[in-house]
């Protein structure tokens, strides 16, 4: 009897239920998702400086638009502008919860970070000024490495970290978000000419309908989803960053939980969104904004040009000058504290971490400096200066988690060797006390 013919798999077919579910759960873990992100980001550096670096820009640049939105974009300004709103949705939750309901509920725990953003963001600033005014360079591009890219900082925790305490994940989320906003406002401040009112208003009385609907315990994707669409078309047609939406409506949406309800507004839509966000918004971003020309006279141009070596001291050594004293002076001559879970090792290496300045750093070489030769050193410097930090941060992470890892190494002996008499006396002569 002849058998059945076996079925054929389609190319790119849609993958079966319980693969997809599969899927989705590993990357709603950081570490995979952190993996998925730096394996784009070495992509987009390999195919921007291949013989076929044609086609990427080709792709990169091809534009499509949205006329309903009046929005006529590159597929590089797409998955920054657009895609990223998701990830900082997803951040922005997050945010929310730890203040709420976790590790930065109360003022004090709360107030350490964003003060360590504040000192983050001011002394690279200084830094750049001072190795410009030496150099006799430009000062236009103080603000280039002022931003923490915090999509880039906590894959590379998430991909390093096993042991470390979640309040260190915690402090950085907040020092990131606090420090990215503050970037983008120093953006629309200082640079773009051209802030659409009317657009920024209409953007603003979204966000209030949005939360009247969360007061109101509205629930139904049908009204969240048009609504939020609308509050990011409306914020990018002002000239802010449209990525400021989603963090404004994930704080807005309600993360703590009803009487009866199993899941919270927050909490379902973070569940649904982490996987599209580690998945696919993340690594589409960092695809088409990684690509940078790495020429030999570029790179050797970073050390002798005052503008570059200004971007790199900035991000390695007054990121981490910066957010270390910050947040030592903030504990030390304020109420504010440090939780009592880290130490100030892992603080210093936090602070090291910052320094990977990607997304908002390389937003603002462009707009500060519009020639394009200009824009290559000062990409190829915040490149440079990203993978500096980073490489420093890896090893002090790393050893900070061999630290935690044997300490629960010995907490974990510890309870062993305290059940084991308990059941000798249980095996050998009944219960204790018989």
């Amino acid at each position: 009897m002849p058998s059945a013919p076996r079925e054929r798999s389609v190319f790119l077919a849609l993958l079966p239920w319980p693969e997809r579910v599969q899927l989705a759960r590993a990357l709603r873990t950081e570490t995979v998702g952190g993996l998925v992100l730096l394996a784009a980001t070495a992509v987009a550096l390999v195919w921007a400086n291949a013989p076929i670096s044609e086609s990427y820009e080709q792709v990169r640049d091809f534009q499509f638009g949205i006329p309903a939105l009046g929005l006529d974009l590159s597929v590089e300004h797409w998955s920054a502008d657009g895609l990223l709103a998701v990830f900082f949705l997803v951040a922005g939750i997050e945010l929310k919860r730890e203040l709420v309901v976790g590790e930065l509920r109360t003022p004090a725990a709360a107030a350490l970070p964003v003060v360590a953003a504040l000192c983050g963001m001011a002394v690279p600033a200084a830094l750049y000024l001072a190795t410009t005014t030496v150099g006799s360079g430009s000062a236009q591009g103080w603000a280039v490495p002022m931003a923490t890219d915090i999509a880039f900082a906590l894959a590379v925790l998430a991909v390093l970290s096993t042991h470390l305490p979640s309040a260190l994940r915690a402090f950085l989320l907040t020092l990131a978000v606090v420090d990215d906003l503050g970037a983008i406002l120093v953006i629309a401040v200082f640079f773009t000419a051209d802030l659409n009112p009317a657009a920024l208003a209409g953007a603003l009385g979204g966000l209030a309908v949005f939360y009247l609907l969360q007061r109101r315990r509205v629930r139904g994707w049908w009204w969240y989803v048009p609504l939020g669409v609308t509050i990011w078309a409306l914020t990018y047609n002002g000239g802010v960053h449209a990525t400021v939406a989603g963090v404004a409506m994930g704080l807005i949406l309600r993360t703590p939980r009803d009487a009866g309800e199993k899941v919270s507004p927050g909490e379902r839509t973070e569940h649904l969104l982490r996987p599209v966000s580690a998945g696919v918004a993340v690594p589409l971003f960092a695809l088409f904004a990684a690509g940078v020309g790495i020429s030999p006279t570029a790179l050797g141009e970073v050390f002798t040009r005052p503008e570059p070596l200004g971007v790199v001291l900035g991000l390695v050594v007054g990121k981490t000058a910066g957010i270390f004293a910050g947040t030592y002076l903030a504990a030390r001559f304020t109420r504010a504290h440090l939780n009592p879970d880290l130490a100030w090792a892992d603080v210093l290496a936090l602070a090291v971490l910052a320094g990977i300045g990607f997304t908002v750093a390389l937003l603002i070489g462009e707009l500060a400096f519009p020639d394009p030769v200009d824009t290559e050193h000062i990409k190829t410097a915040v490149l440079l200066g990203s993978l500096l930090a980073a490489a420093s941060a890896a090893l002090l992470v790393k050893r900070r988690n061999r630290v935690y890892r044997r300490l629960w190494e010995a907490e974990t002996r510890d309870e062993d060797a305290d059940s084991v008499p308990d059941l000798y006396q249980r095996t050998h002569h009944g219960p204790k006390g018989r």
